[in-house]
């Protein structure tokens, strides 16, 4: 019967019948007869599939291998190492691998982190090491003894997230290279465990502006630490920081931590001379997300002092508010500022993101400006107005109203008429 088996399977093969022949391996590695020179034969056949099939007969005999012990090994490694292969061939091989608990694997896989530049095969390889638990972890804290191999083993560790990499990280986080300070710091930031807030904070003054950073996004996910550790203070001075990546870091930071008193310090720092505009806007963006009547307020302010880069910036971030109730306050701040005289409410490019914005808030108060935009001499400003004007139920009827006043001014006129063919 076995024999029988053997043969047809052989013709299956033959014929590149793939489907076909995964039903007969899946009957020979059940089989307690298989000889030797059969396994192999069953191993060989497998890795033909795996190298010819499609997505399905690969995902069907991924699920031989297993069985087929520590010989599937080499071959398999092999084939992930191939660079010029097919990357969901590696794909496959590499979740494979992380049913076999060996140390050729985890290394291979670990070289697959470091090297590959595909987020999908450096992901299933991060999966297959955590599948592969403690052992991985054990190895990959011995590479940490070696100051060759430190930064590999930090990087590595990180993709692995689950509680037993904390202790060896925080083994690392004094390291003399900052490349591996960071890098810890960086990994532990995914983990709510009391040991952490410390090391966190106290790496907001490391002398290594990398280190620095990656401490202050690490606390942006830690509102939680807010009173216990007065934590809009702690980072109000990265601020400041001579690395604008830290301001940045430090300003989304206190976008995240979504109180007042980060408002007053990101207000603040709008206010300061000289201040870099990729940091203005970092700070507006911020402001944005904190979504408080008082966060809104500042950014009306700002309204009255930034120039045109940073004033369309303001416009963009308000017409994101997302709260119910804060969105008709942020549609009075953009109505208003389309009345006002300011230079910069007067560009093509604000008048454009006015438009877009108001649409986006969808509050009523907004028709009337829309309608007043779209007699504005450029072409761009009037299709946004007459974007976002379809966005409210009413309008059309309020456009066909207008549209029969005989005494309208012949822009506006033309505008609605324009506005009206496109509804």
């Amino acid at each position: 019967m076995m024999l029988k088996v053997v043969e047809e399977a052989t013709i299956a093969a033959e014929q590149e019948n793939w489907a076909l022949l995964n039903q007969y391996l899946r009957g020979l590695i059940e089989s307690e007869n298989l000889a030797a020179i059969d396994r192999k034969q069953v191993l060989n056949w497998a890795l033909e599939i795996l190298e010819a099939g499609d997505f399905q007969e690969r995902w069907d005999v991924a699920k031989v291998f297993p069985n087929l012990g520590n010989e599937a090994i080499a071959p398999l490694i092999s084939i992930l190492s191939d660079e010029e292969a097919d990357e969901e061939l590696r794909w496959f091989v590499a979740r494979i691998l992380g049913g076999f608990d060996r140390p050729e694997v985890i290394n291979a896989l670990v070289e697959i982190l470091e090297t590959s530049e595909s987020e999908e095969l450096t992901g299933i390889a991060a999966e297959a090491l955590a599948n592969l638990g403690q052992s991985a972890v054990a190895a990959l804290t011995d590479l940490l003894a070696e100051e060759d191999t430190r930064l590999l083993a930090v990087r590595s560790l990180s993709h692995i997230r689950r509680s037993e990499i904390i202790t060896p990280l925080l083994g690392v986080v004094h390291d003399k290279q900052e490349s591996v300070r960071a890098a810890a710091i960086e990994a532990l930031s995914s983990f709510h465990d009391p040991r952490i807030p410390p090391v966190l904070l106290q790496a907001l003054k490391d002398f290594a502006a990398p280190v620095r950073r990656e401490a202050a996004i690490g606390l942006g996910v830690r509102a939680d630490l807010q009173e216990e550790v007065d934590l809009v203070n702690q980072i109000v001075p990265l601020l400041s920081d001579f690395n604008l990546e830290v301001c940045a870091a430090a300003a989304s930071t206190l976008g995240r931590l979504k109180t007042d008193a980060a408002a007053d310090a990101l207000f603040q720092a709008l206010l300061k001379p000289n201040i870099p505009i990729s940091l203005q806007l970092h700070c507006v963006r911020s402001l944005g997300w904190i979504e408080t009547p008082k966060a809104l307020g500042y950014l009306q302010q700002a309204l009255t002092f930034e120039p045109v880069d940073i004033y369309q910036e303001i416009v963009t971030v308000l017409g994101r508010v997302e709260q119910p109730d804060l969105a008709p306050q942020a549609a009075g701040i953009l109505i208003d500022a389309l009345k006002c005289q300011h230079q910069a409410a007067q560009h093509p490019s604000v008048k454009q993101a006015m438009a877009v914005s108001l649409g986006q808030l969808k509050n009523p108060q907004a028709i009337d400006p829309l309608i007043d935009l779209l007699a504005d001499p450029d072409l761009g400003v009037r299709l946004h107005a007459t974007s976002a004007l379809k966005k409210f139920p009413s309008a059309l009827a309020q456009l066909h109203q207008i549209a029969a006043d005989k005494n309208l001014m012949p822009e506006l006129k033309q505008g609605i008429a324009i506005a009206l063919q496109e509804f």
